[in-house]
């Protein structure tokens, strides 16, 4: 089954309409209460985009642009620019072994994580960061909720295959109020301010999977590669503010670094010295950020939190042309509301006018 995120929905009717996303919003909720709650919020803004004429898939199979790839989808074909190459691993799980890599490509739509099994895993070891990849023959499977792209032995992959040119943008992600966030975002953006650092944890992954593992008299294990040298990983909870809200900001790796403005060694020091984490934790309450990523619910505690992809500091000019164009698209909508609300209105003037006459006809 191919499944849309109401996300995705939004995106795609705010790209071939005039409406804002707020607009969207709007109609996707009359929708729902003209049906009387009796149907999900994804089957209304199907809906909604079919009543504006807006077509939700345009292939489920061949050469896609990446915001194009749905979950489910086979025989897929994608071209991107290699953004960055994690590498070939070995493997080894319940009386099987092989070898898998992973990398992330990107093109002027989005990017995603591309992930080659077995012998076609090799292919990636001459990879650099820049090269463009022709993917053909993939299968998308999710994993917690993020798109993957597959490729196994019937796949293959073309590295700077010749006639192929991949423009790679910054993405826009759509900028979200905390107090708007639902459990369904995926790739959306934050302004807030650090109210409050934890100190970082650290564990031990899985070098194949980066899933957390366990420990047993045997080392450590991982649930699907079985025992394995373990790799460090390192976690830090922020509480973050947007004036309209709060929410538990979770950065993993990368991010740590980048929001504690250190490297990996330096990291390592903290967690052999955790009192060092004081000055750390005052020099970053107050400081403002803008971070991209998506909703993830915890069940333990009931409550929703973000999940950190990329950390950044505001761009105050980039922040003020934002505001600018949120302006002028507010004013738009305003306009096709009033155009909308007198053509409504003088429709039902010229009901109201024949309606006599066919009262008449009727008698």
């Amino acid at each position: 089954m191919i499944r849309i995120p109401v996300e995705q929905i939004i995106r795609k009717i705010k790209e071939k309409t005039s409406y804002s996303e707020e607009a969207i919003n709007d109609m996707i909720n009359k929708k729902i209460k003209q049906l009387s709650g009796l149907i999900t919020r994804e089957g209304a803004a199907r809906i909604v985009a079919n009543e504006l004429g807006v077509k939700l898939i345009e292939k489920i199979s061949g050469k896609l642009k990446i915001k194009n790839i749905l979950s489910g989808m086979r025989d897929v074909e994608v071209v991107g620019i290699v953004k960055q190459n994690f590498g070939v691993r070995d493997f080894s799980s319940s009386g099987r072994s092989g070898k898998v890599a992973s990398l992330i490509i990107a093109d002027e739509t989005g990017s995603i994580r591309v992930v080659l099994w077995n012998d076609i895993a090799d292919k990636v070891s001459s990879l650099k960061n820049g090269d463009v990849v022709k993917l053909v023959g993939g299968y998308v499977r999710e994993n917690q909720g993020v798109k993957e792209v597959h490729l196994n032995s019937r796949s293959k992959i073309i590295i700077n295959p010749p006639g192929e040119k991949v423009e790679s943008i910054d993405l826009e992600y759509p900028r979200k109020r905390i107090s708007e966030l639902s459990e369904s975002d995926r790739d959306v953006e934050l302004r807030a301010t650090i109210v409050q650092a934890f100190e970082p944890r650290f564990y031990e992954v899985c070098p194949v999977c980066g899933k957390k593992l366990v420990l047993s008299e045997g080392g450590f294990v991982c649930e699907t590669h079985g025992h394995v040298e373990p790799k460090e990983a390192y976690v830090i909870n922020l509480m973050v503010d947007d004036g309209s809200g709060t929410i538990r900001l979770v950065c993993f790796r990368e991010q740590v670094l980048k929001v504690l403005n250190k490297n990996e060694e330096e990291l390592l020091i903290i967690k052999d010295n955790p009192e060092k984490f004081d000055e750390l934790r005052r020099e970053l309450l107050g400081t403002e950020i803008i971070v991209q990523g998506r909703v993830s619910l915890n069940k333990m505690f009931g409550r929703l939190e973000f999940i950190a992809q990329n950390i950044k500091i505001p761009d105050y000019e980039k922040e003020i042309e934002k505001v600018k164009k949120e302006l002028e698209t507010t004013k738009q909508d305003k306009d096709i509301v009033q155009d909308s609300d007198f053509v409504t209105k003088q429709n039902k003037s010229d009901e109201d006018d024949s309606q006599p006459d066919i009262e008449e006809e009727e008698i």
